[in-house]
């Protein structure tokens, strides 16, 4: 039996899971109208989607560290009001100029969602029902990755690209009023520990470089050059949190907690697998098997709709049995479907691509909650909004490297050709280049889940 306050916080949890991840997917095939309408170049069309990802990732573990210190529900319903007022202002935006900028702000809004919505989940729901719970949210984080581009082109052409952002407006606005009125603050901070400025500072100036240096690396001459600059950044961050008496993240949690580092680095080697498979098999069905876009989005539904399905299932399951194990099955059935992508050819059967869909899906399902769980069940309780940032950044980085591979063996087959007169052979051989090292990155998730460890789903020692 899920009581009151647990059934308001899933559903305040799950909704905004899935607002906040269609709104980075959504806008993605809206962009031709935005650039037509205000008469755009490609390098500001681009910084529409990647300002927001960006700005999410950047801003993730510092919001996560100050709900820690100044309470999980204070971020977690700003984010939400800012989300909901940014979207509308997106909505009225005048200029390109002016909507990057607010499509910068409503990332930095998401971030505080974020950060705080797991460990506002968690805190919510005893062991016994957590897994459960983050099968939902889980459902709906894929659901909103998955579905957003598809819907979105859809309210794009009927409505125009406007609609989407006054569409989020209302559901957010809804959702701000619902937390507001219901939903009841579970951890109260830590009111004698002040935020970490100075990490603060080096962390989203090294997620900054490296994410942009990595998802521009084939399109912008002087974006690889930012990447190593991040990089040292990045020692300096660790230098620095390692000496400070209350960091932004405590570094050796890594170190001394294998569960949790091992967790984290199988999550990033899931996305950096899978998030771009969507997008390749768009490609392919429009490019290669001649289908619309419509027809396209319908059949790409068959993945998230499994995940749908059995993502609350997967999250239960990690309860009963051990965790990893769960995890690792879906990795192992992830990385089955990515090797049969990688034979894909002009003759692959329609059935053939929505079932190996529908078997990644699966596999997805069933790492994702049981994952979560897994790593929200090896910290205390007070880290448990810098521990939902990690999995968040976790998965940002993940889209990035994911896109970026992506990109630069496309350059490699395809060059300067546009989407209008792509050869079908030349996309066929760099979508079976790019699965075979999908392939090949997923086989090391594999062993990264299965290598931490024999634990249990949630440690109820670490949690008390």
């Amino acid at each position: 039996m899920i009581l009151v306050n647990e059934k308001t916080t899933l559903i305040a949890v799950t909704v905004t899971s899935f607002l906040t991840t269609f709104m980075g997917s959504s806008i993605t095939l809206s962009i031709p109208s935005i650039g037509t309408e205000f008469n755009s170049s490609t390098i500001l069309l681009n910084w529409i989607v990647t300002g927001y990802i960006l700005a999410s990732a950047a801003f993730s573990l510092p919001m996560g560290r100050l709900s820690d210190i100044a309470g999980r529900k204070r971020i977690f319903l700003g984010g939400i009001w800012l989300f909901s007022i940014f979207s509308l202002l997106s909505g009225l935006t005048w200029s390109i100029q002016a909507l990057i900028i607010f499509r910068i702000m409503q990332g930095l809004a998401s971030a505080m969602i974020f950060s705080t919505n797991m460990a506002i989940l968690v805190s919510a729901f005893p062991p016994q029902k957590r897994g459960l719970a983050l099968g939902f949210s889980t459902a709906a984080t894929y659901i909103g990755l998955s579905t957003g581009p598809v819907v979105g082109g859809f309210i794009n052409h009927y409505l125009g690209w406007r609609s989407i952002f006054y569409i989020i407006f209302v559901l957010g606005l809804a959702v701000g009023v619902f937390v507001t009125l219901y939903l009841k603050e579970q951890y109260e901070g830590l009111k004698d520990e002040k935020p970490d400025l100075n990490g603060n500072i080096l962390y989203i100036l090294f997620v900054t470089s490296l994410l942009y240096g990595i998802s521009a690396f084939s399109s912008v001459a002087w974006a690889k050059y930012i990447i190593i600059p991040g990089l040292i950044i990045f020692a300096v961050f660790v230098y620095h949190e390692l000496r400070t008496e209350q960091p932004v993240i405590q570094v050796r949690l890594f170190k001394d907690n294998l569960a949790f580092s091992l967790s984290n680095l199988a999550a990033l080697i899931n996305y950096s697998a899978t998030f771009a498979i969507g997008y390749l098999i768009s490609l392919y069905l429009q490019i290669v098997l001649k289908y619309d876009s419509q027809i396209a989005g319908l059949i790409l539904l068959s993945q998230p709709l499994i995940m749908a399905i059995l993502s609350p299932f997967s999250g239960w399951l990690s309860y009963k049995k051990e965790a990893r194990i769960v995890a690792s099955l879906g990795m192992g059935i992830t990385t089955l479907g990515l090797l049969i992508f990688s034979f894909i050819s002009g003759s692959y059967p329609l059935w053939l691509i929505i079932v190996n869909l529908i078997l990644i899906g699966i596999g997805l399902a069933l790492f994702s909650a049981p994952n979560t769980n897994a790593v929200m069940g090896t910290v205390e309780k007070k880290y448990y909004g810098v521990t939902s940032s990690v999995l968040a950044t976790m998965r940002l980085i993940g889209q990035a490297v994911s896109m970026a591979v992506v990109t630069l063996i496309m350059s490699m087959y395809i060059e300067k050709s546009t989407i209008a007169n792509m050869p079908p052979d030349m996309l066929i051989k760099s979508i079976r280049a790019t699965f075979i090292l999908f392939t090949i990155a997923s086989l090391f998730g594999i062993f990264a889940s299965l290598k931490r460890g024999n634990m249990i789903s949630d440690v109820e020692e670490i949690v008390q």
